[in-house]
Order: C-alpha cells, then sequence, then structure tokens
C-alpha cells in the first residue's frame, strides 16, 4: 500500500495503482473529469498508465452539468 493525498485527504492504495484505478475506487467516471498529479494535469489517455507513488498529490475535479 502506498499513501496519496487526494483533494486535501490522505488515502491508502494498492501500489501500482495507476489515476484510472483510483477514479474507479473512488466512483468517478472518466468522462467529466479532470486531474492534477503533483501539479501536472493527466490526459485521460493517460490514465491507465499513469502510475501513482507514495507520497503524490492529487486533485480531481467533476464537472457538473446543469443550469
Amino acid at each position: 500500500m502506498i499513501t496519496i493525498t487526494v483533494n486535501g485527504e490522505l488515502r491508502q492504495v494498492q501500489s501500482g495503482a495507476t489515476v484510472a484505478d483510483l477514479l474507479r475506487e473512488l466512483g468517478i467516471g472518466e468522462r467529466r473529469v479532470a486531474v492534477e498529479c503533483n501539479r501536472e494535469i493527466v490526459k485521460k489517455e493517460r490514465y491507465g498508465q499513469a502510475g501513482l507513488g507514495d507520497g503524490d498529490v492529487l486533485e480531481i475535479i467533476e464537472f457538473v452539468g446543469g443550469g
């Protein structure tokens, strides 16, 4: 297990987890979301390859439609 920070909260995830794995664990769909890891935007097409490391800091923003 490794420790990461997601939107300001510490979280434990499996070693070797990717951004896509984290989004699935959080129940967040990949279509309407932006992910920043260590102050760099992760491109959607890289979510499945972007590995998480111990101490990584992520910000996840979900886009919500409405009016």
